[in-house]
């Protein structure tokens, strides 16, 4: 049985390599008077332009990041369960720096992409010979009926890292024992399609260990979900009855929240009360990709599988939860992947060369208790004219698996955050 769990070690520890096996020959490319602006410090920005530098060490690659700190969507579940402290998710840019990289806290509001200039916040208008886009995602206000800003103040999201998190785990920690914890999970494209059920995963310890009395309702506007089977084992073997799942084929599709009330409505007209209610919400395209005109009618950004240059706009490139890549979710791995294809790309671009075959991997690991781990891996491709999963190399963790299995499956989790982390910023978290 371990060596699935060897396999997947040693697609994790591909992750990096998949994405710079072209960095020897593109090397030799004289970019060094060209420009590059990156927007969005995330897992596909920030490794996109590490690996920019890393690539042509001369090219001049500017970071636009208005957050000094950068908390992550990853393992933010577990600071919910009192697993992590906020440090332990929040990273600076200062390896960034070191690797030669200049660095802009500020807002990117505007891209001409005819005259090549992106507009920040701060009033500044830079000049670029390439953009990488990496917005991550926005929340469609409206798009639910009765949710808008004002009510994720009440009912957070917490689908952005950062405050809203901190506010859901004040909520969670100030609830009395007894009470219902309920989450509404969109049917749409979101980041990280196993996340709700992780976070479902680690609020049930939380209670488990603080308010046993508690319960756990969601309620999904889809029939099913990443890994359903491989959760409710976990959910019924370390929390009984704890967390009850309400799909699509069961009125489980919210269509109306009151978050003044903590109560929502779903399709057929069923009202469910909450003591603490969590919204994943509708989401689109960071705002900065709309601005750039690269998203389509969906809100996303359809994206070249070979490059991940837009697919509406030569010299703009996308990577990360931003972009329309499936089979490829939108997870903070496949960012990383991403953002090391679409930096040899730009390179190769550069030097007037074509770009290698590309090749991405991803490993969405996902905790259901502290020793309780599970996985599904995939590699994937551009098969000339889409991107494709190659088949029989990935998969998820098998349902019979032993204790053991799963107690090392939680620790390839905290050690694939602790490399990918290191691959990105640099250094230790803040």
């Amino acid at each position: 049985m371990m060596m699935k769990a060897d396999r997947r070690t040693v697609l994790t520890g591909m992750g990096a390599a998949f994405g710079s096996l072209a960095a020897p020959a593109i090397l030799r490319a004289n970019a060094a008077s060209a420009r590059v602006v990156v927007v969005g410090g995330g897992f596909g920005g920030a490794t996109a332009a590490r690996y920019l530098r890393r690539y042509s060490a001369g090219l001049k690659v500017t970071l636009i990041e208005p957050s000094e700190v950068f908390a992550t969507c990853p393992f933010s579940n577990l600071y919910l369960a009192g697993l992590r402290d906020w440090d332990s998710i929040t990273h600076r840019y200062d390896g960034l720096r070191a690797a030669g990289i200049e660095v802009v806290h500020a807002y990117a509001e505007g891209v001409d992409a005819g005259a090549k200039t992106v507009t920040l916040s701060n009033g500044a208008v830079l000049g670029y010979d390439r953009l990488v886009l990496s917005p991550g995602i926005d929340i469609k206000w409206g798009a639910l009926e009765g949710y808008d800003e004002a009510a994720a103040q009440l009912a957070p999201h917490a689908w952005k890292a950062g405050l809203q998190t901190k506010l859901l785990k004040a909520q969670l920690e100030a609830m009395e024992d007894g009470g219902t914890f309920v989450m509404s999970i969109t049917d749409g494209a979101f980041r990280c399609p196993p996340g709700p059920y992780e976070r479902a995963s680690m609020v049930a310890h939380y209670f488990k260990q603080h308010k046993p009395k508690s319960k756990i309702l969601l309620l999904d506007s889809k029939p099913n979900f990443s890994k359903q089977g491989l959760f409710q084992q976990g959910w019924q073997a370390l929390y009984g009855e704890m967390i009850e799942w309400v799909g699509l084929d069961d009125d489980g599709q919210v269509v109306r929240v009151d978050a003044a009330a903590r109560t929502v409505e779903t399709v057929f007209g069923t009202s469910h009360k909450a003591d603490v209610l969590n919204i994943v919400p509708p989401q689109q395209a960071g705002a900065i990709a709309r601005a750039a005109g690269v998203t389509s009618d969906t809100g996303w950004v359809p994206v070249q599988g070979q490059t991940f240059e837009a697919a509406q706009a030569a010299g703009i490139y996308v990577v990360g939860d931003a972009t329309i890549a499936a089979p490829m979710p939108k997870s903070g791995f496949c960012a990383n992947a991403q953002g090391k294809v679409a930096a040899a790309a730009i390179i190769a671009d550069l030097a007037g060369q074509e770009p290698v075959a590309a090749s991405y991997v991803n490993t969405c690991y996902s905790l259901v208790g502290p020793d309780w781990g599970i996985s599904v891996a995939g590699v994937y491709y551009f098969d000339g004219e889409k991107l494709a999963e190659r088949e029989g190399a990935g998969g998820v963790s098998p349902i019979g698996a032993d204790a053991a299995f799963r107690r090392a499956e939680a620790q390839y989790g905290a050690g694939w955050y602790a490399s990918i982390s290191a691959d990105i910023w640099g250094g230790t978290p803040v």
